[in-house]
């Protein structure tokens, strides 16, 4: 009888989308969003002759990915972005770390659920935003779970409470502490997921300007403080004249790059493209912009495109 109570698996596939997320927002990394959410799968099928219906099928579902990230967390630690360490300049070495530690940048269609009404969907994309995840990064695990149940999620504290064996009181102390580190990391956070038609002109000019390798009219479109990374390389750079120098120097490689526009990380992004000496253009980069309200406030150039440019349906070749 209870048997006949369960969902069919195919419901379980349902919800994909939104797990990713979930999990995305948990560990930083596609990749390993994808692994928690298969295991989530496989764990949710082994037991599906145990759930009674008592909870909806989606808050069970959340709460077994939440304890498979907490698993992966324990086990693998979190992921960061090059500004955590020491400001870097334009003559420094060019130092890396494995892709595995690096936090990874994330296809909006993976985990924004297409039959989301537009205003979920304008949540969930402020809640890929780069600058908000790597700020959750540095949260102690249950915390992070804790304000994405709350927050994203808007389960109750006694529901975060008990998915997470946790006392309402604690889950309220976490939630407090968690949202005074996370406002700290990412003061944009409250900024409209919508871009303005400032904003939308201003892609449009960087774009322009990038193409032609106009580093004067790209650096009049940054922040004089913009913040420039590159991961793998642990080197970062801060403000204008610095990123312009480094542009006409060790970066001049990128003049003639096409830049395609993707959905990644809630905001505006383009999969750049490098000439190559046969004429075509190659996969260079993965740039996650981040925007203030009339200039550019950060720009995050992915280099690991064999991993990020197939997961985005990208060609490595133009």
């Amino acid at each position: 009888m209870l048997r006949a109570m369960t969902p069919p698996v195919a419901e379980l596939e349902v919800h994909r989308a939104a797990l990713t997320g979930h999990c995305y927002r948990m560990l930083g990394s596609a990749v390993d969003a994808d692994d928690a959410v298969q295991e989530t799968m496989v764990r949710a099928w082994k037991s599906l002759d145990r759930f009674d219906g008592r909870a909806a099928l989606r808050t069970w579902l959340y709460r077994i990915a939440t304890n498979v990230c907490l698993d992966a967390i324990a086990a693998r630690g979190r992921r960061a972005m090059p500004t955590e360490g020491p400001l870097g300049a334009i003559d420094d070495d060019l130092a890396q770390h494995e892709r595995t530690h690096w936090l990874e940048p994330i296809a909006d269609h993976r985990v924004i659920p297409a039959d989301a009404d537009p205003a979920e969907q304008a949540a969930l994309r402020q809640h890929i935003r780069l600058a908000f995840v790597a700020a959750l990064q540095h949260l102690p695990a249950k915390q992070r779970a804790a304000l994405l149940l709350s927050e994203v999620l808007g389960w109750s504290a006694a529901e975060v409470a008990e998915a997470l064996e946790l006392s309402i009181p604690s889950v309220n102390s976490a939630l407090q502490r968690a949202r005074a580190t996370v406002a700290t990391l990412d003061p944009a956070r409250a900024t409209p997921a919508e871009l303005t038609a400032a904003q939308r002109a201003l892609i449009d000019q960087y774009v322009a300007a990038f193409e032609r390798y106009d580093i004067d009219a790209l650096a009049a479109l940054l922040r004089t403080d913009v913040v420039q990374s590159m991961p793998p390389y642990t080197l970062w750079l801060r403000g204008r004249e610095t990123i312009a120098a480094w542009m006409l120097g060790r970066g001049a490689g990128c003049r003639g790059s096409r830049l395609v526009p993707v959905a990644a990380c809630g905001g505006p992004a383009f999969a750049q493209y490098r000439p190559t000496p046969a004429g075509g253009h190659h996969a260079w980069a993965l740039i996650v912009l981040d925007l203030d309200a009339d200039l550019v406030r950060e720009m995050t150039f992915f280099l690991d495109v064999l991993v990020d440019f197939p997961r985005f349906g990208l060609p490595l070749d133009l």
